[in-house]
Parts: C-alpha cells; structure tokens; sequence
C-alpha cells in the first residue's frame, strides 16, 4: 500500500518522515537547473518536472496530516530548500559560465542525487531495532532502484557521468532497502518463540 494511502487512510503522518520526499523536490529542482545549461536534456526536463509537482504533492499530504513537530521540521528543510536552491542559482549564475557551469551543476546535482538515494536508509537504524518495515515503504525503495537503472542508462548512452554515476550507487542503496524488506516484512515469522 502506497505510503500516503496509508498516511491518509490512517489521518496520522505519525511514524513516517518527510526527509526523502524534501530531499528529492531539492534533487528535483537541482536537476531542472541543470538541464537548461545542458544540451539535448529535454528528457531531464520532462521527468523532474514531473517529479518535482508530484513531491510537491506528497509532502503537501504529508504536511496536512502531520504532527507539529514533523510540520515543523518539514518546514525547516523546505526552507532549507528554497535558500540553498537559491545560493546554488547565484553562485553558479555569477561565478561560472559555459561548460564550467555544466560541470559545477553537475557534481552538484550528483551529490543531491546521492542524499535521494540516501534519505530513506535513516530509516534502516528503526527497521532493524523494530524487526518492523512498516515504516520504510517497498513501493519507494523498488521505485528509486528501477529509477537508478533507468537514470544510469541515459547517462551511459548519453555520456554524461553526472547522470549515471549517482545511479550505480542509488541501486545498491535500493537493493539493500528491498533485502531489509524482504527480511523483516513478516515480523511474527522473524520475532520467533514458541507457546
């Protein structure tokens, strides 16, 4: 079951964070930027425009349904993306230009892209702790691995390494998230004993 489904169904964003779905709006907005100064990139624009209004979304459901203290914290990251957002436009706008710009973006763009794969294994330390998956979505962790094998293929065909390289690293980090899934979905089974 989708993860706002259930935030919905259960009108409680209790248990869930914000931080992966914050963090690949920023990635989404990044790549945006990148995409202008990049040529040919009509692909890049299309998919993280669709991406940015569907995160856009997603934590607008989360912040309806979220305790003060998420909203909060929500709200603080979502400010954290609107002025890096903007540092990043400036700096790059005013101190570089042509293919220095593209690179710059670039490596900017791969680290972000690194932190979408990385955001939802904050996760892992509860699945572990709980022997419980309830809160790390499969849908997201099998999404962001077919997402990374598609991404590492455009970037390998289209020979831009700030697009594949971030990939091979996001499908491992999937991988692992589908295996703890895999592992402690069942939490009767794993938790053992006897009557």
């Amino acid at each position: 079951m989708p993860t706002f489904y259930k935030i919905c169904q259960k009108k409680t964003s209790e248990g869930f964070q914000s931080i992966p779905y914050v963090i690949a709006l920023f990635s989404a907005m990044l790549w945006l930027f990148y995409a202008i100064f990049n040529e040919d990139a009509i692909l890049l624009i299309t998919i993280n425009s669709f991406a940015f209004f569907m995160e856009f979304g997603y934590i607008a459901v989360y912040l309806f349904y979220a305790t003060k203290k998420d909203k909060l914290l929500t709200f603080k990251l979502l400010l954290f993306n609107i002025f890096g957002f903007g540092l990043i436009c400036v700096l790059t706008l005013f101190l570089t230009q042509g293919q220095k710009r593209v690179h710059v973006l670039g490596w900017i763009c791969m680290l972000f892209s690194l932190c979408v794969f990385v955001a939802p294994l904050f996760i892992v330390g509860k699945v572990i702790r709980t022997k419980s998956v309830e809160f790390m979505p499969f849908s997201l962790s099998f999404f962001l691995t077919l997402s990374a094998v598609m991404w590492f293929f455009y970037g390998y065909l289209k020979k831009d390494q700030f697009v594949a390289v971030p990939n091979i690293l996001g499908f491992l980090f999937g991988i692992i998230q589908m295996l703890l899934y895999v592992i402690y979905r069942n939490p009767k089974e794993n938790c053992g004993g006897g009557a």
